[in-house]
C-alpha cells in the first residue's frame, strides 16, 4: 500500500500495461493454486492440550484409589464405544479433509468466564475438598465427590478427543450434554451424604461440613443450569443449525 500519489499520465506506457497485466494474472493464479491446496490437504488432527492430560491423571489417580464405583467405570466406557457408534451411523463429519467449524467464538470473553467458573466448582474445589479430606479422615466426604470429579475428568478429557478433529460438530456437544445428565445423580448422592452425615463417624469438622454442603449445592445449581440452562435450549439449536446447514451446502 503506497502513501504517495499515483504514477501521472506521462509516466504510463502500453508495455508497462502489459506487464501489470501478466504480473496480476500470474498472481490471481498462484492464489488459485493456493486456495486449492489449502481446500484439498487433510485437516490433522490436534493433539490433547496439558488440560485434557492433566484431568486424565485425575481419571487414573481416581481409579486406582477406589473410590469410584464399578458402574461409573462403566458409564465411561459405554460413552466411549456409544460416541463411536454415533459418529459413524447418525453424525459423520461433513468434511473429513476439513476442521469443523466452531459454534462460539473462542475469544468469547463472557464464554471464557463461564467455563472458568466451572471449573472452579466442579474440578478446582472438589479436588481440595477431597485432598483436605485425606487429612482430616473424612472417607464418607471423600467417597461422596469422587465420582463426581472423577466424571467430570473424564468429560473434560473426552471433549478434548471430541475436538481433536475425528468427529462432527454434534459429537462435540454429545459429551458434555451426556456427561452432565450423569453427573446431576452423583451429585444428588453426593448432597445426600453431604446432608446426612452429621452424627456419623469420620465426617470431618464441622467447618468441613459446612464447606462439603456448599460445594454439593453450588455444583447442583451450576450444573443443572449447565444443561437446562445452556446446553439444551441454546447450545444444541446452534450445533445442529451448524451441522445440517453444512449438510445442504
Amino acid at each position: 500500500m503506497s502513501g504517495g500519489v499515483g504514477p501521472t499520465g506521462s509516466d504510463i506506457s502500453l508495455p508497462q500495461e502489459q506487464e501489470v497485466d501478466h504480473k496480476e494474472q500470474q498472481e490471481q493464479h498462484s492464489l488459485k493454486n493456493l486456495h486449492k491446496t489449502i481446500t484439498t490437504t487433510p485437516h490433522k488432527p490436534t493433539f490433547l492440550s496439558f488440560r485434557h492430560l492433566n484431568c486424565l491423571a485425575v481419571v487414573v489417580v481416581l481409579s486406582s484409589s477406589g473410590m469410584v464405583a464399578p458402574e461409573d467405570f462403566a458409564f465411561v466406557l459405554f460413552s466411549i464405544i456409544y460416541m463411536y457408534f454415533l459418529s459413524k451411523m447418525a453424525f459423520p463429519s461433513l468434511h473429513p479433509s476439513k476442521e469443523e467449524p466452531l459454534v462460539f467464538n473462542p475469544k468469547n470473553k463472557l464464554l471464557a468466564l463461564y467455563v472458568f467458573i466451572g471449573a472452579i466448582i466442579g474440578l478446582y474445589a472438589p479436588i481440595a475438598y477431597i485432598l483436605e479430606g485425606i487429612f482430616e479422615g473424612d472417607k464418607e466426604g471423600i467417597k461422596a465427590a469422587a465420582p463426581h470429579v472423577f466424571l467430570l475428568s473424564s468429560q473434560v478429557f473426552m471433549e478434548g478427543v471430541a475436538f481433536s478433529g475425528m468427529f462432527s460438530t454434534p459429537m462435540r456437544a454429545f459429551v458434555p450434554v451426556f456427561y452432565n445428565s450423569r453427573r446431576i445423580f452423583t451429585i444428588v448422592d453426593w448432597l445426600r451424604s453431604e446432608i446426612n452425615k452429621v452424627n456419623e463417624e469420620h465426617s470431618g469438622s464441622d467447618r468441613r461440613i459446612f464447606v462439603g454442603r456448599v460445594l454439593a449445592v453450588a455444583n447442583m445449581a451450576f450444573w443443572c443450569f449447565n444443561l437446562f440452562g445452556f446446553l439444551l435450549p441454546v447450545y444444541l439449536p446452534k450445533v445442529f443449525r451448524l451441522y445440517y446447514a453444512g449438510h445442504k451446502d
